[in-house]
């Protein structure tokens, strides 16, 4: 019975899943039906046509929590479906890691395409980068393009570029303060307790922060940007949350018809 659960778990949530919901491309073949095909499945969830097929057969072994997870992201699954996943394959659904996924939704990516005058990032619970569009590179420099930025080095270890902001010490306990609930959130996640060992051992400003326990929430805030090309910016930043991934879309903008406005404009132009 748990099986045929599982089988028909997986086929109601694919057929339930639009080509472009994950990114795909509508394509010139037409669709027998509206929802993903097994193979579009097996390859985001990196498993093989013949295994995936074999699950919603109900013919298949006993998926592994890895194997779990992956459909679950594949499937774009809530929070609460990934635990009914998990329940159905007779497994206990671990706490998701808390730079995991380390990809958006496509709905976010999407947004970021479609903010041109703002410079948009996207951080997940331990203040991984996943995500930016082209004028927040321009902006916060080049190497946000590398794909393994982490804003709490930046901040407390001076990995990467930073500059020198007025609201570099607000910011820093910003990161502390989420950082702290991300601990107790995924107390078992490898990746986050590395970091944090990181950021203990290498900065006596964290460990200081890290005492004060201190609490803020994200929302609406201001500082000056002192940028080594356009000088002196007075920025905007908002914070929108993508809760069922535990992220965090910052948007920047500046004042409109400000000076700052005027040259995030031209950074905003061609590259």
């Amino acid at each position: 019975m748990a099986r045929q659960e599982l089988a028909r778990f997986l086929r109601e949530r694919r057929a339930a899943l639009r080509p472009a919901a994950v990114g795909l491309a509508p394509g010139t073949v037409p669709r027998r039906t509206p929802g993903l095909r097994r193979e579009e499945v097996a390859e985001l969830a990196h498993v093989s046509v013949d295994y995936y097929t074999r699950l919603e057969q109900a013919r298949g072994p006993r998926p592994s929590p890895r194997v779990l997870d992956a459909l679950a992201g594949a499937l774009r699954l809530a929070p609460a479906e990934r635990g009914h996943l998990f329940r159905l394959a007779g497994s206990a659904a671990p706490p998701p890691g808390a730079s995991a996924p380390r990809q958006v939704r496509p709905h976010v990516s999407r947004m970021l395409e479609r903010l041109p005058g703002t410079a948009a990032i996207v951080t997940d619970a331990g203040y991984g980068l996943v995500a930016w569009n082209p004028l927040a590179q321009r902006l916060f420099g080049g190497d946000l393009g590398h794909g393994t930025v982490n804003l709490a080095r930046r901040r407390f270890l001076g990995q990467g570029r930073m500059y020198e902001s007025s609201g570099a010490a607000e910011f820093g306990h910003l990161v502390v303060a989420r950082l702290r609930r991300a601990a107790e959130r995924y107390p078992h996640d490898a990746r986050l307790a590395d970091l944090l060992g990181e950021l203990h051992a290498g900065s006596a400003e964290f460990r200081r922060i890290w005492a004060l326990h201190p609490v803020h929430a994200p929302g609406h805030r201001s500082k000056v940007l002192d940028h080594p090309e356009l000088g002196r910016l007075r920025l905007n930043c908002d914070v929108l949350l993508v809760p069922e991934d535990d992220q965090e879309v910052v948007l920047v903008t500046a004042d409109p018809g400000s000076p700052s406005a005027g040259r995030i404009a031209e950074l905003a132009g061609p590259a």
